[in-house]
């Protein structure tokens, strides 16, 4: 008798996957997985820190409601990140050499975010947190998830990129 059993990879994508129905943003959802020699070290997901109203309870996105692009002035955002959460709940000892899984879907439509990557601000907390690798569910690659070494992240600084694009356009 023959079982399908699923990848090491992808059970902890549908551990994210779970994780981020508990988000309560009003846009899309995240669920990240912190994973260390095949153990769950912690999980975290989209929502408002401890104590503050989320925006599902509030029945608006202040960024919604200001028209702000996906991927700007998330400073106006009411959420902590799901990679944020996941670390906080860590201790560092446990995250340094760890996996992070992380799966991101919209709120509306629970449909897979595309093209899913960290925001510049959560790259830096993974790379401080000594995170190698983040693995992320992508419908678009062809075995259905996509793997990130976090080194690439600390070779390429995309806000030394950005501060050079703008001194040579002046």
């Amino acid at each position: 008798m023959s079982y399908d059993r699923i990848d090491k990879i992808n059970y902890y994508l549908e551990i994210a996957d779970t994780v981020l129905k508990r988000g309560t943003c009003i846009r899309r959802n995240y669920g990240a997985v912190i994973v260390k020699n095949d153990e769950i070290i912690s999980t975290g997901y989209t929502g408002a820190p401890r104590g503050r109203t989320n925006c599902i309870n509030l029945g608006y996105c202040a960024r919604q409601k200001l028209n702000i692009k996906s991927g700007e002035k998330y400073e106006l955002c009411r959420s902590v990140h799901a990679e944020q959460n996941a670390i906080i709940s860590a201790a560092r000892k446990d995250t340094i050499g760890a996996t992070m899984y992380m799966v991101g879907r919209d709120a509306q439509t629970k449909e897979l975010v595309d093209y899913i990557d960290s925001c510049s601000m959560c790259k830096r907390v993974v790379i401080n947190a000594g995170i190698e690798k983040v693995i992320v569910k992508d419908k678009n690659a062809e075995c259905g998830y996509r793997i990130m070494n976090v080194q690439d992240w600390i070779d390429y600084d995309e806000v030394l990129e950005e501060k050079v694009k703008r001194i040579v356009e002046e």
